[in-house]
């Protein structure tokens, strides 16, 4: 029986090296404060709305100084979506 001719592979070239590039990351420096500033005004808000009886911090808001109290602390959260 005949031998199966043998095809040579090419030998591997890599691809031409790119120089590296230096990358430069924004400073993040201030996503913890925010972000920690959010939650505390957050809980503050929420805190002082019980504690003097619903006539602080917007009486006019009523019950709704609870969703801004939590609104703050989902900004925070949102915010800490940035942190690296």
């Amino acid at each position: 029986m005949p031998k199966s001719r043998i095809r040579k592979k090419a030998d591997y070239t890599p691809p031409p090296s790119k120089k590296a590039t230096n990358i430069k990351l924004t400073s993040r420096s201030w996503v913890a404060p925010v972000m920690l500033a959010m939650f505390l005004i957050g809980l503050a808000w929420i805190v002082v709305f019980y504690v003097t009886d619903t006539r602080l911090p917007v009486e006019a808001f009523g019950n709704w100084n609870i969703v801004v109290g939590f609104g703050f602390i989902a900004a925070g959260f949102g915010v800490s979506t940035q942190w690296k």
